[in-house]
């Protein structure tokens, strides 16, 4: 009897990201993986046993890629402006095919009261610590929800921005958040 091929987990995470990309959210099926891997339904369902560990698993990995590259940012134990401005720059230097994937991964996730809540908890937790009561504090709030509203109006395909307004936009955004320190 021959041996049993192995199922690359990745490569089915990725062609479930390839799926909400092209798709959307709601083309997002065990069977629609299944088929774009060319494997059966079963062998989708042995890696990730249903729908939702599926997106569990898409965001976990997309997570782990921005950590990285935020950790790198950040450092060790950040204070709360530098969480901001680590989140700016990780966002800033993303390439476009991850930040357009991630942007179809949320889109799925907020369908659930469950992944909307863990959504919710991570963005609240960027701002978190910040001095509202200072200019710093509260410019740091607003480079925070200018470098999302940038993000999801270009990964959610509502404003077109080339890549060198891209980074005009993310100039503007750190002036602001590094004009606090010259006050």
């Amino acid at each position: 009897m021959g041996r049993q091929r192995s199922i690359d987990r990745d490569k089915v995470l990725d062609a479930a990201e390839e799926i909400v990309a092209t798709q959307g959210a709601a083309g997002l099926t065990i069977d629609s993986v299944a088929k774009a891997m060319g494997i059966s339904k079963g062998g989708v369902q042995y890696c990730f046993g249903n729908k939702n560990a599926l997106i569990d698993a898409m965001f976990e990995r997309w997570g782990k890629a921005y950590d990285t590259v935020f950790d790198s940012i950040a450092g060790d134990s950040p204070a709360p402006v530098t969480k901001v401005q680590a989140h700016m720059q990780a966002t800033r230097n993303s390439d476009q095919v991850s930040s357009a994937k991630a942007a179809a991964l949320m889109a799925t996730l907020i369908q659930t009261p469950e992944h909307l809540e863990s959504s919710r908890e991570w963005y609240r937790s960027r701002i978190a610590g910040l001095d509202l009561s200072t200019l710093e504090g509260k410019k740091a709030r607003l480079a925070f929800l200018a470098t999302e509203g940038a993000f999801m109006l270009r990964f959610f395909g509502l404003m077109d921005i080339a890549e060198q307004e891209w980074d005009e936009m993310f100039g503007d955004i750190e002036s602001v958040i590094l004009s606090t320190k010259k006050e």
